[in-house]
């Protein structure tokens, strides 16, 4: 289940989006149990349409929704969560052993499957339909999303495949993937990070089994919908639901960040799951979220073909809970090439104790744009994703320093403070104004603002 929720700032930047030349050839994979197969990525300058893309394989036509930038898309099929030693893999890996060991089936098999080489590109049906996502809800805007077309996406997040999976059959999985989303830069923000999707559907008999007298309890009733359960539910299968689902996870954060951690849930709001919980950690006297989880909507596990079940679902970031590991402060480094990080994370085991020793520290350097904003819609997302898309890695945050509306023009201008530095190297100042400049002409013939430089 997706951390999508806590909703991002609009953002319409379009007009630099995917170049007609970009061709992506893949296969993608898909698997029963367990798979390490990637999706490779072979990017070439080729045009064999004027308005269309290959991704993965497909043409996929463009259209007013497409805004999918070639930076973007030199990110599919890197999928970081499968290459081995590398700490999102690792991660991967250790809450994988811990439910193959501790979640058996009848015959002492993992009762869970894990998928892990699902395609990046869905449909939006998959990726919000299937979920029961309003047509009217904040997070399909194409402000904070990254479209192939009006059709088809990057996955917002590995909730995409729940349908389909619970539809082929099962009831207990893991689906890992890379998600894609607009979105604020600093140093836990990235356009490109990986999830983990959880769901475990219940019989009557699995849920009610080890309970005394609970032959007589039933998972439906004719009820009505309140803050604790969904209307179809009875009070006693959504409470032993919901108990499954914290015990689980919170013996899942132990087995990751040791005895003795502190957990608490709070109540939140996801469409597609209710009643819906965030579980934050103490970590060093500070309060994380780490996850979001919840029972279930009925109506997708019925219109799935799973009508007399009911389960949970949770999603986490692959990300967090490496940078609270390892202690690891920038969500840049997970990209990075250079072996003086990934030598770190080698190990004779998965559960090796590692904690990141930083690279040099280079120094920063920073500069401020200033421009008024156009008269029709702005949105700071379409000015990040400009900004990610020309100095790419470069950028270690963006901060919005001030505000000013003019009092006779009304005219409103924004100020943004750019900070620039390499985790590798020093950067020096002419190749950063060079960036600095193209970012400067790209904000004005692209987002129509006029600039104060």
């Amino acid at each position: 289940m997706a951390m999508l929720w806590k909703f991002m700032r609009v953002a319409k930047y379009s007009k630099t989006a995917l170049s007609p030349k970009v061709k992506v050839r893949g296969i993608p994979t898909h698997s029963r149990h367990s798979s390490s197969k990637s999706v490779p990525s072979d990017f070439a300058a080729s045009a064999p349409c004027s308005n269309t893309v290959e991704l993965l394989g497909k043409s996929y036509p463009q259209d007013d929704y497409s805004n999918v930038t070639e930076k973007i898309l030199s990110k599919v099929g890197k999928n970081l969560h499968n290459r081995k030693h590398h700490p999102l893999w690792l991660i991967k890996e250790q809450v994988k052993e811990h439910f193959y060991k501790h979640y058996l089936g009848r015959r002492g098999t993992p009762l869970f499957s894990v998928y892990d080489g699902l395609s990046p590109v869905v449909t939006v049906q998959q990726n919000f339909d299937s979920l029961l996502i309003p047509q009217n809800h904040a997070s399909r805007r194409k402000e904070d999303n990254y479209y192939l077309n009006r059709d088809h996406m990057l996955r917002a997040h590995t909730s995409a495949h729940q349908w389909d999976l619970i539809h082929s059959g099962l009831d207990a999985f893991l689906a890992v993937g890379d998600v894609y989303r607009r979105d604020t830069i600093d140093n836990t923000h990235y356009p490109v990070f990986h999830q983990m999707e959880g769901v475990r559907l219940f019989s009557c008999h699995e849920l009610f089994s080890s309970i005394k007298d609970g032959e007589g309890l039933q998972l439906f009733e004719q009820g009505h919908r309140t803050a604790h359960k969904q209307e179809c539910h009875t009070m006693e299968a959504v409470r032993l639901v919901e108990f499954n689902l914290k015990q689980v996870l919170t013996k899942l954060m132990t087995h990751i960040f040791g005895d003795g951690l502190q957990v608490r849930w709070v109540d939140c709001y996801f469409p597609f799951t209710h009643p819906s919980f965030e579980m934050e950690i103490n970590f060093q006297g500070e309060w994380m979220e780490v996850l979001g989880c919840g029972v279930m909507e009925q109506q997708l596990v019925n219109s799935a073909g799973a009508q007399d079940k009911i389960g949970w679902a949770f999603g986490l970031g692959l990300e967090r809970l490496a940078m609270i590991l390892y202690d690891i402060p920038d969500i840049r480094l997970f990209w990075s090439e250079d072996e003086r990080f990934l030598k770190q994370f080698i190990g004779p085991h998965i559960w090796q104790k590692i904690k990141f020793q930083p690279l040099s520290r280079y120094p920063p350097l920073i500069n401020d744009i200033s421009f008024w904003l156009p008269s029709e819609t702005y949105s700071e997302n379409d000015f990040y994703d400009l900004v990610r898309t020309i100095g790419g890695d470069l950028i270690e945050k963006v901060v919005l320093l001030d505000e000013f509306a003019h009092p006779k023009t009304k005219k409103v201008s924004h100020c943004y403070r750019i900070v620039y530095r390499h985790p590798e190297r020093t950067l020096m100042q002419d190749e950063v104004h060079r960036i600095h400049r193209a970012i400067e002409e790209s904000a004005v013939r692209e987002l129509g603002v006029e600039g104060r430089f």
